[in-house]
């Protein structure tokens, strides 16, 4: 059965033949030499062990599961924190080791929006919000809406992607060009 993760359906927003270049033809990326990619997994590390009682009250949490390996049909990823609200609401919590420059990135959104899916699923509860947590600016805290159209949105990609997967389906390349540019898939795409 294919399980994809948060990281599948951001690189396929970037471009659709990520999909087909890594999981096709099994041609790695090789993410894990990055610093910022090391550095964030120590901060994620970190932060699990510091405080875990700790409960976000001006959020209105009543409860927190910290390192939550969530799965479904498609979708598979570990959550650094779920949330739960006094609402009766649940969110995802991610910590991101960059700094708040007054934007949230889409990737950072659609890693909620992932989120958001497996905790529907899992715990079978409503989900209208995440948080983003900016380890490089003081540990700031960023609300982030989530809609069921952007929940949806996630599954017709993830839908997408198995397509390609499974059909062994080499997809059209993103419109960006710019985007080749910084690709680590550049030398081997034919456009």
């Amino acid at each position: 059965m294919l399980s994809l993760t948060p990281s599948h359906i951001i690189e396929y927003l970037f471009c659709p033949r990520f999909s087909y270049f890594e999981y096709v033809l099994r041609i790695p990326q090789y993410e894990g030499k990055f610093y910022k990619v090391r550095r964030g997994r120590a901060v994620h590390q970190q932060k699990t062990t510091r405080n875990p009682l700790y409960l976000r009250k001006k959020l209105g949490v009543l409860e927190k599961y910290t390192n939550q390996y969530l799965t479904n049909e498609l979708l598979r990823g570990e959550v650094d924190e779920v949330l739960l609200l006094a609402d009766e609401t649940m969110a995802p919590l991610d910590y991101k080791f960059a700094v708040y420059e007054d934007r949230i990135y889409d990737t950072y959104k659609t890693q909620l929006y992932c989120y958001a899916w497996l905790i529907q699923t899992h715990f079978g509860a409503e989900v209208n919000k995440g948080y983003l947590v900016y380890t490089r600016s003081r540990s700031k805290v960023v609300e982030v809406s989530i809609t069921n159209e952007n929940i949806s949105s996630i599954q017709q990609i993830a839908q997408k992607i198995r397509k390609i997967i499974q059909q062994n389906r080499y997809p059209k390349a993103t419109k960006y060009k710019k985007r080749c540019v910084s690709c680590s898939y550049r030398n081997i795409c034919i456009r």
